[in-house]
């Protein structure tokens, strides 16, 4: 089934919708990659992201409000096969460094998903003039920029224990 996007604004709301749904899919899935993780600040890091995904939900809320449409999602499929490699990546058997690194591969991709999606939708917020929506996706953006470099910075290590494994 196809929608209509008649307009940029039409076009930020879907993006929106998107977004919030993906993060409220992604509140669900990193509880789970907490508990699979053995590294220590690889759990460390899933648990801070958790707690700040929780803000980039309350920000979309924020945004959808200030654009006067509902605040709910619609499903966004990108993020589902992005949580189900996640999933896989949990399932899977062999050393716990070679998982974690396994882990961190799953992680950067929700990352450059996110990172993409709040770059797109930031976009259209500022071509339509809409500076208050612009800063909220702006504090997100730099949020999921900071946890891929954290993660960056992490599988340097679990990396070099992946390959002692």
């Amino acid at each position: 089934m196809s929608s209509s996007i008649p307009t940029l604004h039409a076009l930020l709301i879907d993006e929106l919708k998107d977004l919030y749904h993906a993060e409220n899919q992604l509140i669900k899935a990193l509880p789970k990659m907490v508990k699979a993780a053995t590294n220590a600040d690889l759990k460390a890091g899933f648990s801070a992201h958790l707690e700040q995904t929780h803000h980039h939900v309350e920000r979309l809320a924020q945004a959808l409000k200030m654009l006067g449409v509902p605040v709910k999602g619609k499903i966004c499929h990108a993020m589902m096969g992005l949580i189900e490699e996640g999933a896989e990546a949990i399932a899977s058997k062999g050393p716990a460094a070679v998982r974690d690194a396994a882990f961190i591969g799953a992680a950067q991709r929700v990352e450059h998903y996110e990172m993409a999606g709040y770059g797109t939708a930031r976009a259209f917020a500022q071509l339509l003039g809409k500076k208050e929506v612009v800063d909220l996706l702006q504090a997100t953006l730099d949020e999921e920029g900071d946890t891929n470099r954290q993660l960056t910075e992490i599988s340097d290590v679990v990396n070099a224990e992946a390959l002692a494994a």
